[in-house]
């Protein structure tokens, strides 16, 4: 009896609203499991509003995107993008020119499937949850990851977002708290790590306090965890 090859895990990064964070979790956590020896590819599902790329210093050697491959005009691996210092780490990027219209959750999940076949972990980067493309970046996920400020809005809006993905069956999400500031949660001007548990009633599995450095290194194009400290 031949053993099954292990199945490569699918993890969705989505949030509630924009801007929380989501893509710089993505490209982080990517380039953390690739120096840890794990063959990763993140595929950025927000078509036309490609930001991933830009994190990953990989903006110039796109020549094809995620709506090439789903339309045939080139072969999946055609369109992986090797990263420039980890070798293990490569990037399905979306189109920019297109909408969200171009890809379908058939799609989506052939995508993941023939991506499975030679990687170990495979993140998503969905759009916000709010926004069309939530269905067809949900579809693949073995496992949801939704990233959220200590911010009343943004937790409402993770909030809302946890119920589609338990209406889905893709539950039960987990959560990573970002850009925490302690001296304002301190001072009671910012939600605390508590408050945002208890409002959203999913696992924590991370917390990351907010640091400049993060928007110094997103300009470079060189994920934080490239750093030597």
């Amino acid at each position: 009896m031949t053993e099954e090859p292990p199945k490569a895990r699918v993890v969705t990064v989505t949030s509630g609203k924009g801007g929380v964070g989501k893509t710089t979790l993505t490209a982080n956590l990517g380039t953390a499991l690739a120096m840890l020896g794990q063959r990763v590819v993140v595929v950025d599902a927000d078509v036309g509003l490609r930001n991933l790329d830009v994190m990953l210093g990989l903006e110039n050697r796109i020549v094809y995107d995620l709506v090439d491959v789903i339309e045939e005009r080139c072969r999946l691996r055609q369109a992986l993008v090797r990263h420039k210092h980890l070798s293990e780490l490569f990037l399905l990027p979306a189109a920019q020119t297109r909408d969200k219209t171009a890809v379908s959750v058939d799609d989506m999940l052939w995508v993941c499937r023939r991506l499975a076949e030679e990687h170990d972990i495979i993140l998503v980067d969905s759009p916000a949850g709010i926004e069309g493309g939530f269905q067809y970046a949900l579809a693949p996920a073995d496992e949801v990851l939704v990233v959220t400020n200590p911010e009343v809005p943004a937790a409402r809006d993770a909030d809302r977002v946890i119920g589609l993905i338990e209406a889905e069956e893709k539950g039960p999400a987990r959560l990573v708290i970002n850009r925490i500031k302690p001296k304002m949660v301190d001072r009671g001007e910012m939600l605390s790590i508590a408050d945002v548990v208890e409002l959203l009633a999913v696992e924590l599995i991370g917390v990351v306090p907010e640091d400049q450095e993060i928007l110094v290194a997103a300009n470079r194009g060189e994920p934080l965890a490239l750093s030597k400290n």
